[in-house]
């Protein structure tokens, strides 16, 4: 069958004390919705979202994106905004309905629960609680089937014993949508339009029930306030850090890791406590990070090493190469192999080639490097005149005297040396010494101010 989506992001949430709609709160750096809809593009296509409390907001959270907006103007429960969307919805195939606020479901989970769907039969994600309060509970008949879910104001006190639960998760032919969501009352403790009625409607006419349960019971955790957001993300960061060592990292403590992107490691990766990955990273063989270093859309070549407290942003390094402690490397820097960048290093479009060395607290910025230079400590590239920017070339084997300051557009040649506190607006030529800085003078008859 053709499946179609259908994700509920109307809520206010207004237990996370937000400005935010409460779909657009983040897990793993990433708005909840976002991960469901992520998991959604697996099975369709045709995905719909209902919004309602800052619909604008979350619309533009999906600007990029070809999901269907409904809008869900009052607040009448599930099956009322699973309505909203019908107009868009196929009669023939299967429709999931998932949750923006229920953002962890794994998708092979999904996907055993969309196989259960016939034209026939439906699916129903539940799980299993030691405190299912709140929750509507899933009840049987003396055979095991489903054979319809109360909701807990509803819910006798022998009901309100059964620790099965309703997800809220359900896979079922498009043709029940449209005949019985406008079948739907509201005579209940909350005056609601209830999603779940159909269960009881589809028992009514000899449809099956198929009841999925998740491999945890994370993938059906909801988010209502910011403790439960905190538990959610605890938990997609355990997940993550296990995937990492079962690639083959090695963690110094796996509780003590953030990942909201996409990292892949070669084996024997070593990384220490408090190191935050974003975007997409990608480590080599034998990389070792230190602690407490961000680490963002970048690549680390085999063997690099990253020393404690260093932020890469936007950068990749070569094998070998060496950053930190206290770096910075900004977007559209380059080292190459065996280059090191050292503490309380800034750098920012520059390109170091193999084994240079900028050590020690340094400026490089629009700047490109041969083999094997030396950037003496302090030296900066000034590549920015207040509107422009402009490149600093710096030659094979060049030394830079500590405390240089290099004004763009400028070039060191190969093997050039400039001495220490010069400022060079020109070239520096090959193979031979340039000094650019003021004559040393000492004063006679100079006396120490007295104060009066």
């Amino acid at each position: 069958m053709d499946v179609s989506v259908v994700i509920l992001a109307a809520g206010q949430g207004s237990r996370m004390k937000s400005r935010l709609p409460k779909v657009l709160h983040s897990v793993a750096g990433v708005p909840m919705a976002r991960h469901v809809y992520r998991t959604a593009c697996q099975f369709s296509n045709d995905i719909h979202l209902v919004v309602g409390h800052g619909a604008e907001l979350v619309k533009q959270a999906f600007g990029d994106t070809s999901a269907r907006f409904w809008l869900q103007a009052e607040q009448l429960g599930t099956g009322h905004a699973v309505a909203q969307a019908l107009p868009g919805v196929p009669e023939s195939g299967a429709v999931l309905v998932l949750y923006g606020d229920v953002p962890l479901t794994r998708a092979e989970t999904l996907q055993t629960l969309i196989e259960q769907v016939t034209e026939q039969t439906m699916g129903l994600l539940t799980v299993q609680l030691d405190d299912p309060a709140g929750y509507g509970r899933i009840v049987r008949d003396d055979h095991g089937q489903v054979v319809s879910i109360v909701e807990h104001k509803d819910a006798t006190p022998e009901q309100q014993a059964v620790t099965e639960v309703n997800s809220g998760i359900m896979a079922l032919p498009a043709w029940m949508l449209h005949a019985w969501l406008p079948r739907l009352h509201n005579d209940n403790a909350q005056g609601e339009y209830y999603l779940t009625d159909l269960i009881g409607m589809a028992v009514s006419e000899g449809i099956t029930v198929q009841a999925v349960q998740p491999l945890d019971v994370e993938e059906t955790l909801g988010v209502n306030n910011r403790q439960q957001l905190a538990v959610l993300e605890r938990w997609y960061q355990h997940r993550a850090a296990n995937a990492l060592m079962a690639e083959g990292a090695t963690l110094m403590d796996p509780a003590r890791i953030d990942i909201r992107g996409n990292v892949k490691v070669g084996p024997d990766c070593l990384i220490d406590v408090n190191v935050v990955f974003e975007g997409e990273v990608k480590l080599g063989a034998g990389v070792r990070i230190g602690p407490n270093c961000v680490i963002r859309n970048a690549r680390l070549g085999d063997d690099a090493v990253v020393e404690a407290n260093t932020v890469i942003d936007g950068a990749n390094l070569g094998a070998g190469a060496t950053v930190g402690p206290f770096a910075r490397l900004r977007p559209g820097t380059e080292l190459a192999e065996r280059a090191k960048v050292g503490n309380f290093v800034e750098t920012k479009k520059a390109l170091i080639g193999a084994g240079s060395k900028v050590n020690h607290l340094s400026y490089i910025g629009d700047a490109v490097i041969g083999e094997g230079a030396n950037i003496g400590a302090g030296t900066i590239t000034c590549n920015y005149d207040g509107v422009n920017k402009y490149v600093t070339e710096i030659g094979s084997g060049a030394f830079v005297g500590s405390n240089s300051t290099l004004v763009a557009p400028v070039t060191i040649e190969a093997g050039a040396f400039v001495g220490a506190g010069s400022v060079l607006t020109k070239t520096a030529p090959a193979e031979k010494l340039t000094v650019g800085r003021a004559r040393q003078v000492t004063v006679p008859g100079w006396t120490r101010p007295a104060k009066q």
